[in-house]
């Protein structure tokens, strides 16, 4: 799989802190990281399964002063996510930073409602998708000079308190923190760290009909914008590799979270 639209050539990365693969890119919250990393100074490859939204995606991260590239991918096949990481390292020589985000929040449903492809798509896209495109950026960031790097997965809110009527997408979160527990051991001798953001009510389209926006009431939860989840992982991805956040939470202030309220 090629390389798609972009404006920067190919070659070593010059003038860049460094290069981001950044799953999901085409809305939501892999848009917004895009857009802060781009902006940040990193060289971003963005990666997601429509082609349509990952243009625009890099035509945002130039409009921010950024370079990217769009790379279609779906992250639940093996062999896109390895030709994926291909298209990364020949098109700047090598992965700084995955930003592991790409996933599905499957309706609410009960669990003896859950249909078999229900669940199989949320474990294929959350948690497999997510140990492909760890697996990848593992590789590539321990065989290059000068090693290392750094993996941030998307958890969420529900890795910790879910809601009822969301078995799949809280099993799947849940299982990123093992994924990211385990990449952190794993990465110590190499120089790759791991670290995680556990987001709670940014405005996407995730999000619609649970929030209402800020300080809503009984009709939605409050919700915050999504580019402060962007800024967060541009924070996470900027720390030197002798510093990790290991786990962030970044959520509206008065969601149904923190105890009873």
């Amino acid at each position: 799989m090629g390389v798609g639209a972009g404006r920067c050539g190919g070659g070593a990365v010059v003038g860049v802190r460094g290069v981001a693969v950044v799953t999901g890119a085409g809305s939501g919250i892999g848009r917004a990281a895009a857009v802060a990393l781009g902006a940040g100074g990193f060289a971003v490859v963005a990666a997601g399964r429509r082609g349509g939204p990952l243009a625009e995606c890099v035509g945002a991260v130039e409009a921010a002063g950024g370079a990217a590239v769009a790379v279609p991918t779906d992250v639940a096949d093996a062999g896109a996510v390895r030709s994926l990481f291909a298209a990364a390292v020949e098109w700047r020589g090598r992965v700084d930073v995955l930003f592991n985000n790409a996933g599905v929040m499957p309706g609410a449903a009960v669990v003896d409602e859950v249909s078999d492809a229900v669940w199989e798509e949320a474990v294929g896209v959350n948690l497999t998708g997510a140990f492909y495109c760890a697996r990848e950026a593992f590789a590539v960031m321990r065989a290059q000079d000068p090693r290392g790097g750094r993996i941030i997965n998307n958890g969420s809110v529900a890795a910790h308190a879910p809601r009822p009527g969301s078995i799949a997408y809280t099993a799947t979160k849940h299982a990123v923190t093992g994924l990211t527990k385990s990449l952190s051991l794993d990465g110590r001798p190499f120089g790759i760290a791991c670290g995680q953001i556990d987001i709670g009510n940014a405005a996407t389209g995730l999000t619609e009909g649970l929030t209402a926006g800020p300080g809503a009431g009984a009709g939605g939860e409050p919700s915050f914008d999504v580019a402060h989840a962007g800024e967060a992982v541009r924070h996470m991805a900027s720390l030197p590799l002798g510093a990790n956040v290991q786990f962030m939470t970044l959520m509206a202030t008065a969601m149904p979270y923190i105890g009873r309220g």
